[in-house]
């Protein structure tokens, strides 16, 4: 059961973005401002001339290791797999936006890759329930899996109507963290509820977002 306290956050959080309707998210947010700190250790490590299709395609790399170490119930090292996969979504932007090489195939990959990855975690969660037969905790990664995939459509789909939709309180850099804290300390069952209830929550937000935006146009 959510508490009071965590409900005031979540109207808070949403009411920040009704204020500001192209505000992105935490995540994005935390990102840009990383950036010269993020952008000196990609320097410093591969030079200036990397290629920002290297770390989204690193980061998928990482997604697939962390969901064979999932199938093969390493679970700490899985967690740290996750967060290197994480790591690497940040630094791609990084890389793309200091060497200006910020290009709309890039973009796209990106994304794919990025849907990928999640889908690919969340199947290898379903596979151990599968595996250990517990259908409660393979239904949970089901509905928790619909959610992931809903918001970035839906947001696909409002850029579709010329409405940017970046709100929400569950995006990627969210998952990741409760995904990575899931396995690093065996915790799934809780994260799993967590990603189940609030994905499909950010969906509404969206939605909801989207029907005022029109509606006021």
């Amino acid at each position: 059961m959510v508490d009071f306290s965590l409900r005031n956050v979540i109207v808070s959080f949403e009411i920040s973005h009704q204020n500001d309707p192209h505000q992105k998210m935490i995540g994005n947010k935390i990102g840009h401002r990383l950036d010269p700190y993020l952008y000196y250790v990609v320097k410093n490590i591969l030079g200036k001339h990397t290629n920002p299709n290297f770390f989204t395609l690193s980061g998928f790399l990482a997604s697939l290791v962390a969901s064979f170490l999932i199938l093969k119930g390493f679970w700490l090292y899985a967690g740290l797999a996750i967060i290197l996969s994480g790591l690497f979504d940040l630094f791609d932007g990084v890389a793309a936006r200091e060497l200006g090489k910020v290009t709309a195939f890039g973009g796209f990959l990106d994304s794919v890759l990025d849907r990928y990855s999640d889908l690919i975690l969340l199947l290898a969660l379903l596979l151990d329930g599968v595996k250990k037969g517990d259908f409660g905790f393979v239904l949970l990664t089901s509905f928790a899996s619909m959610g992931t995939v809903l918001i970035p459509y839906v947001r696909a789909k409002a850029e579709t109507l010329q409405v940017p939709c970046t709100v929400g309180l569950m995006e990627r850099a969210e998952r990741i963290i409760l995904l990575s804290i899931g396995t690093l300390f065996h915790w799934m069952e809780p994260i799993l509820w967590i990603l189940a209830i609030f994905t499909h929550f950010t969906v509404l937000q969206r939605v909801y977002y989207v029907w005022k935006r029109l509606r006021t146009s």
